[in-house]
């Protein structure tokens, strides 16, 4: 005999509201809350490299840069996020406890959330409109995978070894950004 199992369902402004009261970050997913996980050493280096370099870029416009604790919005799916870092440079983005208009989008792979990242997230990231750039940014080895919306919107896909630059725009921001940047003082096994 199937016994069903009753799921309970939580509206968006419950989940936004324990957000505010918790002591640990979830996810959101279609009424559905996942618990996360916390990060290691190598993780918020890589993640903290990333927003150093793209918030001394974005020094004096409009965009703002975002690390580990803003919540990104897809509304098309009722999802809520938290990437590694995030930047917005669309005024209207204005919300105070998520983002729903990301330039670029980054993800510090680790072995219990690489699978989500490279498949969930991607499919989901890579319907904003306003979404330019994707890393997937490894934490065992000198590697990230860049995914960049071209001039056409197709999405062009680049695996960066051991060096490499990125060439990273979004509307009123630009950086290139090294291999070297995104691992300085990160030790890798």
């Amino acid at each position: 005999m199937n016994l069903a199992i009753k799921q309970h369902v939580i509206s968006v402004d419950d989940y936004l509201q324990g957000e505010l009261q918790s002591d640990i970050r979830h996810e959101y997913l279609a009424g559905e809350v996942y618990a996360m996980a916390g990060a290691g050493e190598k993780h918020n280096r890589i993640s903290l490299n990333i927003a150093f370099h793209l918030r001394a870029a974005s020094r004096g416009k409009a965009c703002g840069v975002f690390i580990s604790d803003m919540k990104l919005r897809i509304e098309s799916s009722d999802t809520f996020y938290y990437p590694d870092v995030l930047v917005s440079c669309d005024p209207a983005d204005n919300q105070p406890l998520f983002k729903s208009q990301p330039c670029l989008l980054v993800e510090v792979l680790s072995p219990s959330t690489e699978a989500i990242d490279r498949r969930e997230k991607l499919h989901a990231y890579r319907k904003l409109p306003s979404l330019q750039h994707y890393l997937l940014v490894s934490q065992e080895k000198r590697s990230v995978q860049w995914h960049q919306r071209d001039a056409a919107g197709q999405w062009l896909v680049s695996d960066l070894q051991d060096s490499g630059t990125l060439d990273l725009a979004c509307p009123g921001l630009a950086l290139t950004l090294t291999l070297d940047d995104v691992y300085e003082d990160v030790t890798l096994s």
